[in-house]
């Protein structure tokens, strides 16, 4: 049976906020990290931001320590690899965290990487659209149903964008540009939620920004999806090379002070994104909770809760 979003864009805004935080560093097993971690979590959500992803390849336990942690602020996966969890056991981690949370939990999904890992003695091997599929049908026939108002799929291209419109809350974008997001808004159709990330280097100095920048791009730049993406926006091989061109950083990051921070964001949300998922890079930002940076984006970014 096929789940359908009982919610509108608005109303699913209203639950994400306008501006939400998007880390890595948000995961950790390490006891003592996740305390840490857990009184971060605790001052963006007095800060005002709506959503925190929890990014890279996260599981339900790690959004459980957050959803704990803090009291109005929606939580979300950015995304659970559909490969490495299987879909009866999300299903009965997200009611269990429905039944203690309510609805402050968004099960992001997606297929991750085929440079990753070798998955052809797996079904659906080199086919991510129809693995997703199967995946939400799983999903819905659980004997607790993830309901598709919270579940959201990265997605990038055409189809799994028209998947996220019909079978989920809507589209997370990674690593895009506020020409995409306009294509997405579009593809999508109005009801359907647009969360896109974007990632922020908070530097007054443009070269020393840039640099930080594509010292974190690089690594990106090896993963073909991406690069397919960028090549059906016009960029080619001369801006893959090097971290990646001028060209390049400024369409997918926001780079400068506060006030080009808070441009970019409003050019990504004039063009159609509901929600947007803020990643702030730094020297590390793998690493360490840049939480200095959290706090001098707030005061400049429109976090009030839609």
């Amino acid at each position: 049976m096929t789940s359908t979003t009982p919610t509108t864009a608005t109303e699913s805004t209203a639950r994400l906020g306008r501006i939400g935080v998007w880390s890595a560093a948000l995961h950790s097993e390490d006891p003592d990290r996740r305390r840490e971690i857990a009184d971060a979590a605790a001052e963006l959500d007095e800060l005002g931001y709506g959503t925190l992803w929890v990014g890279g390849s996260s599981s339900p336990d790690d959004v459980a320590h957050l959803l704990a942690a803090t009291s109005r602020a929606t939580v979300g996966s950015s995304i659970i690899s559909i490969w490495q969890h299987e879909a009866a056991a999300v299903a009965a981690r997200d009611a269990e965290l429905a039944d203690a949370h309510g609805d402050r939990f968004v099960l992001g999904l997606g297929v991750s990487h085929a440079e990753f890992g070798d998955r052809q003695d797996r079904p659906f091997a080199g086919r991510p659209y129809s693995a997703m599929v199967a995946y939400l049908d799983a999903l819905d026939a659980a004997p607790r149903p993830v309901p598709a108002s919270r579940r959201a799929l990265a997605a990038l291209g055409p189809k799994m964008l028209r998947l996220a419109r019909d079978r989920s809350l809507g589209a997370l974008p990674y690593l895009t540009t506020a020409e995409q997001v306009a294509e997405a808004r579009t593809a999508l159709g109005p009801d359907a939620v647009l969360a896109p990330e974007l990632k922020v280097v908070l530097d007054p100095d443009l070269p020393r920004a840039r640099a930080t920048a594509r010292s974190y791009l690089t690594g990106y730049l090896g993963l073909v999806n991406y690069t397919n993406n960028f090549r059906r926006l016009g960029f080619g091989d001369d801006d893959f090379t090097g971290g990646g061109s001028d060209r390049l950083l400024d369409a997918v990051f926001a780079l400068g002070d506060a006030p080009a921070i808070r441009g970019r964001v409003d050019a990504f949300l004039a063009a159609g994104a509901d929600h947007l998922a803020i990643q702030v890079v730094t020297e590390d930002t793998r690493g360490t909770l840049p939480r200095p940076q959290w706090r001098a984006l707030a005061e400049s970014l429109p976090l009030k809760r839609a």
